[in-house]
């Protein structure tokens, strides 16, 4: 079993969200964040909470600021695992 201690950053992308591509749209944003509401995951975008970009009308988040949002997160108390 893969501890905690035993993954760095580095290998932490490849690990999670393996079923998601590189780039996601506001859904699979929110899916990753636990289900949480496209009301709520627009209200993120909107704060530039996560990196993203637009083409047209088109949220695009890179997985990798997902990745890095929840770390923040988490160092900052907000949520503990």
């Amino acid at each position: 079993m893969i501890s905690e201690a035993n993954i760095n950053e580095n290998n932490a992308y490849s690990l999670l969200f393996r079923e998601y591509s590189d780039v996601v749209n506001i859904k699979e944003m929110c899916e990753m964040l636990g289900g949480i509401s496209t009301k709520t995951g627009y209200k993120i975008l909107r704060e530039n909470k996560i990196n993203h970009f637009k083409i047209g009308r088109a949220y695009k988040i890179p997985k990798i600021s997902i990745l890095i949002y929840l770390k923040v997160i988490k160092e900052s108390g907000i949520y503990s695992i």
